[in-house]
């Protein structure tokens, strides 16, 4: 069985991990690999304005499958080996899934562990339901966050809180990550997905070129200087100046009516 199932309702595309049975663990499986297709895809579609990641039943991602990691007990298995299964496996979905140029709105359904946080981090906008828990608790089961989480972690919610999560594995409620800002908002379970796609159908009314480079803009300014950002930015904005979506953007505003892009 796939572990993604993939909706799309006009540019906004739904990918919604299913496998309840593992608690949508994202190894031991084919997560990957259709998680690294899934944004390959939207890449080369310019149709696509934005992606929705959720999840089935009552968890969002426990992360890694921990029952999968008693075969690094084996001694053939070596550190070399098992540094380069990390940059072939896991690594492989923060670089596809955080460099997408396109909007992604995570909504987290339930507990979102280890690997399961760190892909909420990767993606632009988090909304949790209410029921939803946080927990960067790879050092719990003797581990370190493999797959980005050092990284992503603290740009979501600041170093202090970052260390605080990283260092005691413990988890966070949805209304502690509202309010150290891992989240946007927090939401009954039932309303959780209706409010990502209300949210998603704001940002999809927008002109899909312009939107993935404001993303990068928004990228870029994380760890560039403000002189190159701005060099990027003219750029960027010469480009945008000469598309059809803002010639009809301007033309709708003087005549006073919706734009149609």
């Amino acid at each position: 069985m796939a572990f993604l199932q993939i909706e799309r309702e006009g540019g906004i595309v739904v990918a919604t991990m299913n496998q309840p049975e593992t608690r949508n663990a994202l190894t031991g499986n084919t997560a990957i690999e259709e998680i690294v297709q899934l944004c390959a895809d939207i890449r080369q579609d310019a149709g696509v304005k934005v992606l929705i990641l959720t999840a089935t039943g009552p968890i969002f991602s426990s992360g890694g499958n921990v029952k999968d990691m008693r075969r690094y007990f084996d001694d053939a298995l070596t550190p070399e080996r098992i540094c380069e299964e990390y940059r072939q496996g896991i690594q492989r979905v923060p670089l596809a899934l955080h460099g997408l140029d396109v909007p992604v709105i995570c909504a987290v359904n339930g507990p979102a562990i280890g690997a399961g946080l760190d892909i909420a981090c990767m993606c632009d906008i988090r909304i949790a339901a209410d029921t939803a828990t946080f927990a960067e608790s790879f050092v719990r089961v003797g581990i370190v966050p493999g797959d980005g989480g050092a990284w992503l972690l603290p740009r979501a919610v600041g170093m202090a809180r970052a260390s605080e999560m990283a260092y005691t594995g413990e988890a966070i409620s949805a209304q502690d990550a509202l309010a150290c800002g891992l989240v946007s908002r927090v939401v009954p379970a039932a309303d959780l997905l209706p409010t990502a796609k209300t949210l998603a159908a704001k940002i999809a009314a927008n002109p899909g070129g312009v939107m993935r480079m404001t993303k990068r803009l928004l990228r870029e300014g994380q760890h560039s200087s403000l002189v190159s950002l701005l060099e990027l930015s003219a750029s960027y904005q010469a480009l945008a100046h000469k598309t059809a979506e803002h010639r009809e953007a301007v033309t709708a505003f003087i005549e006073k009516r919706a734009p149609r892009f």
